[in-house]
């Protein structure tokens, strides 16, 4: 009897373990790289998702949700919880500028979900593109930011930013560089090393799971069988895309009927281009979508792991974007190597151990030179080709503008939340419309994993996490903030209330060089109730409503860190007039 007691006792702690990890949540966060608001299929959009679309249907869609407008500065904030000036990441990526915000590397004042749920007894994983430090060496970098090292048990994925899809920099598992095997593609290879990374982990413990896709990110690289899937369907051109979706977003009560289609930015009328040049275009399009799609297929299989080991009822599923549809027409106008194929050309074959440190390689691995400029059919591993701007208006269907910009078409992502345990079954399929912010996702985190964000970790102080929690809105609840704040290369807004006042920077040298409160004249005000496409400008009617927010703004970049350099101040005359209006209005 003793020997059956003894036994017991020394399994207890391990009863106790797997009781808990049933009580804490699994978390899977899904996000993908350049795609616009109203691309993928439930937020309006032509391309197929059947997966996240199932994901929507029986998990909540937030209409209102914003990220930072740039890759780098999301995942550094979605990672931390914090405002990306207090991770080192605030300005163009992973370049350092100077200055404690702006190092370009994830300092070490901040802790990672990995690392905050460490003391918890989660497991971590990651399978895609970190791009939240710089390669200072390509071939023997320090490793201290790598995501072993940032809190992950397990990572497959790439360092830097961007790269081939068939053959990408700095490609690693764990902590060691690798080469791609004959038939890589790269989006398949982050779905499937998450899926052994689900497959694999053990159950007595609940897990966080990172899969930062590079899709849709440039090159415009694609299979074969999923470009075909969308031939002939962008022939129309992006003005028909656009309205197509436009209306679709509508009728899904997605965006209000009073919300007018904003002006295209820049814009080229489709009717005006050549044959040829439209060719090109809807090639560049299929591949895009054929890039998304094979993406949801990988989504697709990550569900279907959960849900043969049992693990899928008690995993809350994140979806969102990094930024909005970019503005790189990435290529068009290098024209190298255009006919090389045709000419004959070969480079020497890339050796079977050799690895990838170029970003933009001169040669595919097989020795065919890259073919890079306008009228390059994108998709296949000789060549690297973005797509054009006015795709990218598309994408961002209804709003404004795109990547790096801070207004609604370079923040807004979809966010899709799934999780059967912790979701009703009476409020699947809802949308959210109270706006949330990405660094709400570490607060939710830390509140439905019943962690505790540390104040020191390591021996180091932490800075307070900024985000908070998106549970309560799981059933109709409400957010207990009012204010967001955005900034990236000088593009800056402000979102309180119904009010939303943002600016468009497009001298970054004058950036550095000046004071970064700019003159009020140059903010736009808009009210995001009635027009939050932003096109009725509402500055010149509440002068002291611009005044009020932007010194809102300045406060709070001078206290994360947003405003780089000296403070110093100049007054244009336009400003001097502004502020008189202001006053006499208020008088």
């Amino acid at each position: 009897m003793t020997k059956y007691l003894l036994k017991a006792f020394l399994l207890f702690p391990f009863l106790a373990a797997l009781a808990s990890a049933g009580d804490r949540p699994n978390i899977l966060l899904i996000m993908c790289d350049d795609v616009g608001y109203s691309d993928i299929g439930c937020y309006g959009g032509e391309i197929k998702t059947p997966n996240l679309d199932k994901l929507a249907e029986n998990g909540l869609r937030y209409t209102q949700f914003y990220n930072t407008s740039r890759c780098s500065a999301t995942r550094a904030a979605l990672l931390t919880g914090l405002f990306q000036h207090q991770t080192g990441i605030g300005f163009h990526v992973t370049s350092p500028k100077g200055g404690d915000a702006w190092v370009g590397d994830l300092n070490f004042q901040c802790v990672t979900i990995a690392e905050a749920l460490k003391p918890n007894g989660y497991s971590s994983y990651i399978s895609g593109k970190w791009h939240i430090t710089y390669i200072d060496d390509k071939r023997n970098p320090s490793k201290r930011n790598w995501p072993l090292q940032r809190g992950f048990d397990r990572f497959f994925g790439t360092i830097h930013g961007a790269g081939s899809f068939y053959d990408p920099n700095s490609l690693t598992i764990d902590n060691e560089y690798i080469v791609p095997h004959q038939d890589f593609y790269y989006t398949d290879e982050i779905s499937d090393h998450m899926v052994k990374f689900i497959k694999e982990h053990d159950q007595s413990k609940p897990f966080f799971a990172y899969v930062p896709y590079t899709a849709a990110h440039w090159p415009l690289h694609a299979l074969p069988e999923d470009i075909a899937k969308y031939e002939g369907r962008y022939n129309a051109g992006w003005d028909a895309i656009r309205e197509e979706r436009y209306a679709r977003m509508k009728k899904m009560g997605l965006i209000k009927p009073e919300w007018k289609l904003s002006e295209p930015y820049p814009y080229q009328p489709w009717d005006s281009l050549s044959a040829e040049e439209k060719a090109f275009h809807v090639r560049c399009m299929e591949v895009y979508a054929a890039m998304i799609d094979n993406m949801d297929q990988g989504i697709g299989r990550m569900v279907d792991a959960l849900k043969r080991t049992k693990q899928f009822d008690n995993t809350l599923i994140f979806f969102l974007h990094d930024n909005g549809a970019a503005a790189e027409p990435y290529g068009f106008g290098k024209n190298l190597n255009v006919d090389a194929r045709e000419k004959g050309i070969m480079w020497e074959p890339m050796g079977p151990d050799e690895l990838q440190y170029d970003m933009e390689p001169k040669k595919a691995r097989d020795g065919r030179p890259m073919r890079v400029g306008k009228g390059v059919m994108p998709g296949p591993a000789d060549t690297y080709i973005g797509y054009s701007r006015n795709w990218g208006n598309a994408s961002n269907t209804p709003f404004r503008h795109h990547k790096h910009w801070s207004h609604e078409g370079g923040i807004s992502t979809p966010l899709i939340v799934h999780w059967p345990k912790g979701i009703e079954r009476k409020h699947h399929g809802q949308y959210r419309e109270t706006p949330g912010y990405l660094i709400d996702i570490m607060a939710t985190v830390i509140d439905v994993s019943d962690s505790t964000y540390p104040s020191t970790y390591d021996g180091r102080s932490i800075h307070p996490m900024e985000g908070v929690s998106l549970a309560p809105t799981f059933d109709g609840g409400a957010l207990q903030r009012e204010t967001l704040y955005f900034e990236h290369e000088g593009n800056r807004a402000v979102r309180h209330g119904k009010w939303k006042l943002v600016s468009k920077h497009n001298d970054w040298g004058a950036y550095w060089d000046r004071y970064a409160e700019i003159p009020l004249h140059e903010w736009e005000l808009f009210d995001m109730e009635v027009d939050r496409t932003e096109t009725n400008n509402l500055a010149n009617e509440y002068p002291e409503k611009v005044i009020e927010l932007a010194e809102m703004w300045l406060n709070w970049a001078k206290r994360v860190g947003a405003v780089p350099r000296a403070e110093q101040r100049f007054v244009p005359r336009e400003e001097r007039e502004f502020r008189n209006k202001a006053a006499k209005r208020s008088s």
